[in-house]
């Protein structure tokens, strides 16, 4: 199934014009608008905007996102002046420099940025989406309809394509305002369409720049569609924005907002926790907004693991345990509460060594370890059944790891720990 996709990926670019051919293209087509007698007509718009999206692909040529190192060697027919091995967001990539363009394969052998060097046409997208726009307004009785929606759902894409390019290169800035062209080609007539994902990437990456009026702008317009992002990130953003405007009662109310909606979102929490215990406000309040929540979803064995966390990072470690324990009470196949429990003991061990390493009267320092010694004990059942239930990978690694520190410290004391030990310590989560 692989090879076909690409084989069809390598048909479709197969079609790229050279750039000459292209820029050729989009000349005769741009004369052709000047036509009196062509110029009224919405054929000659769209013949112009698909010359000009002809002319942002030619550089790029015969690869794509997702091609293979091995498919490139393979189907590329290209060969780069030179290859290098860069950084790009701490992240190492494979560089392949070309006449036209930089491609750039992934720590996995994709192709997963084009860089183009020399564009055909300077502004060719923005050239393209006014071409389609002009020939939307020429079409009065929409017999082009498919053509100019094809032409502007392909310009959107680009923009998008070209802003996740720029995000990689670290240039904020410029992704947000394609993003934000991503957007608007999506949203022109008669495509029409609202790209909430667009409208979000172009709020987060102003964000990103500092650009926090702009961010605030697209953040609120995507509240306004009903898109909220990834559990409602979005009403963290806005809070942050506010914070950092000086407001913070409407970084408070964007806060209370999106946990009423998304009580499980870690975003949303710490930002409340961090409000209400640098306001000096009353934290019940937190609890309060938890015990709406409950009553919405009572069977819901998160709301009680989020509760633990509260109480924990309030310095509550009783109550912290109490809720995590509750949730096995609510879904005994709800592995979080195990974790909590285990995260609590295991931090807890470590607050108590790094006592007792500053202690210097023998008998306090010898009872410290030993409190040391029965949290760290106390950290390893919990783990360990939060271990059996889970199936994310990921999740059981890094469960593996704080056992593995755990069971080392005892491993003198029976074969129990040291088969312990080994156990977490060659967990593979590939296997």
């Amino acid at each position: 199934m692989a090879i076909a996709a690409s084989l069809q990926a390598f048909d479709a670019q197969a079609q790229v014009k050279s750039p000459a051919a292209a820029l050729s293209a989009v000349q005769k087509a741009e004369a052709t608008t000047t036509n009196p007698k062509q110029s009224g007509k919405p054929a000659t718009w769209i013949k112009y905007g698909n010359a000009l999206l002809d002319a942002y692909d030619a550089p790029v040529g015969n690869v794509w996102i997702g091609m293979s190192r091995q498919e490139f060697d393979l189907l590329g027919g290209e060969t780069p002046s030179s290859e290098e091995v860069v950084t790009l967001g701490g992240r190492q990539m494979s560089k392949l420099a070309f006449e036209t363009k930089n491609i750039y394969f992934n720590e996995n052998g994709l192709l997963e940025i084009i860089e183009v060097t020399a564009p055909v046409v300077e502004n060719v997208l923005d050239k393209a989406y006014e071409a389609f726009k002009k020939a939307a307004e020429l079409d009065a009785n929409g017999k082009k309809t498919k053509d100019i929606v094809n032409g502007l759902t392909s310009v959107a894409k680009k923009f998008s394509d070209d802003a996740y390019t720029a995000y990689s290169f670290g240039d904020y800035e410029l992704s947000s305002k394609l993003f934000e062209n991503a957007a608007v080609a999506s949203g022109e007539q008669p495509l029409g369409q609202v790209d909430t994902n667009a409208i979000y990437n172009a709020g987060f990456t102003a964000w990103t720049a500092g650009q926090l009026d702009r961010a605030k702008s697209f953040y609120e317009s995507c509240l306004s569609y009903g898109y909220y992002g990834e559990d409602g990130e979005v009403y963290s953003k806005l809070a942050d924005i506010a914070t950092k405007e000086g407001d913070n009662n409407a970084g408070k109310d964007y806060l209370e907002k999106g946990f009423a909606m998304f009580p499980q979102s870690q975003s949303i929490l710490v930002g409340l926790i961090n409000y209400y215990v640098t306001s000096g406000e009353d934290t019940d309040r937190l609890f309060e907004l938890l015990d709406e929540a409950k009553k919405n979803e009572p069977n819901n064995a998160s709301l009680y693991y989020v509760e633990g966390n509260i109480h924990d990072q309030l310095g509550d470690g009783d109550a912290a345990l109490a809720a995590y324990r509750k949730c096995a009470e609510i879904d005994p196949n709800y592995a979080f509460g195990y974790i909590g429990e285990g995260v609590y003991f295991y931090d807890l061990a470590v607050d108590l060594q790094n006592q007792a390493s500053t202690e210097m009267d023998d008998a306090k320092y010898t009872a410290l370890m030993g409190e040391f010694e029965t949290a760290l004990k106390s950290c390893i059942a919990p783990f360990e059944k939060a271990f059996e239930m889970s199936s994310d990978p990921e999740i059981k690694a890094s469960i593996a790891e704080y056992l593995k520190n755990a069971s080392f410290r005892f491993r003198t004391e029976g074969p129990e720990y040291q088969e312990m030990y080994d156990k977490y310590a060659n967990y593979n989560p590939a296997n």
